[in-house]
């Protein structure tokens, strides 16, 4: 078996086979993996080849060893035929040797030419099979390759549809949306609570409230130094005050706060006659 011949073959072979590829696939990884898959298809064959040239190797080794053999046994009926004193059946055995050693000699040839044919295919084999590892390798590291710009690719289209002026104007116009929501559902809880509340109640926590924080922030200067400390009648006064308890209340109310009392009854009073004026018309 020639080995130029064979691996010329096969070159050609799978050079036909990846121009037939290319020419057809458009996707990268299944094209890679056809290749591969290919090229170990040829690989296989290959092998084959290369083991029905081992045995045309061993077949002339042992077709030399025997034609050697035959030389031997006919040395040796020459040999007999002497010691029986017949010389001309002695030179016939001769003869027969001649023949089987010059046939051996002839398969010995073939057979070290085989041999040392068997022996370049088994190299040409093995680097062929390092080509084919490192192209499934390759192949690995090509799809790795092609599947990280993919995610590239599709992380890039989605990052420029987020770019989108329409995708942000959307979300600004829920934005919106819920805003104006919440303004109306507050609108609604401050009307519930003005008419179907208890007003007095909730102007007298309006108004404790905003006393309360006046008197914090006072206090707060006094401490800072920032505002005159307060009056010693002044105080024993609230305190007085605060001591004695009047009808209806727990404690009694300075000025100011009989004033807002007041003036908050004023404006009870004045409702309520609205009110009933409405009911008569």
């Amino acid at each position: 078996m020639s080995k130029p011949g064979f691996f010329s073959r096969l070159a050609t072979l799978i050079k036909s086979n990846l121009n037939d590829l290319i020419s057809r696939s458009e996707d990268p990884e299944k094209m890679l993996n056809q290749i591969v898959d290919d090229m170990t298809n040829q690989l296989g064959e290959a092998k084959k080849m290369v083991a029905l040239s081992i045995a045309d190797e061993k077949r002339l080794e042992k077709q030399t060893q025997q034609e050697l053999e035959q030389a031997v046994g006919w040395e040796k009926r020459a040999m007999l035929a002497v010691k029986a004193g017949n010389d001309e059946l002695a030179k016939e055995a001769l003869a027969r040797k001649k023949e089987h050693e010059s046939t051996g000699e002839q398969f010995k040839d073939q057979w070290q030419k085989q041999k040392a044919s068997v022996e370049q295919l088994k190299l040409a084999l093995r680097a062929l099979n390092s080509k084919i590892e490192e192209a499934k390798r390759k192949k690995n590291l090509l799809i790795a390759r092609k599947k990280r710009a993919e995610a590239q690719k599709a992380i890039q289209e989605t990052m420029g549809g987020l770019r989108n002026a329409s995708a942000f104007e959307t979300f600004d116009r829920m934005a919106g949306k819920i805003e104006q929501m919440e303004a109306e559902a507050s609108a609604q809880a401050e009307l519930n609570e003005e008419y179907s509340g208890d007003v007095l109640a909730h102007k007298f926590q309006q108004l404790e409230q905003t006393k309360g924080a006046e008197e914090d922030l006072l206090s707060l200067k006094r401490k800072m130094g920032l505002a005159p400390p307060e009056p010693e009648p002044a105080k024993a006064r609230v305190e007085a005050s605060a001591n004695v308890a009047t009808p209806g209340t727990s404690s009694a109310l300075d000025a100011a706060e009989q004033e807002e009392l007041a003036r908050a009854l004023a404006e009870l009073e004045a409702e309520e006659q609205q009110t009933e004026l409405r009911m008569k018309k």
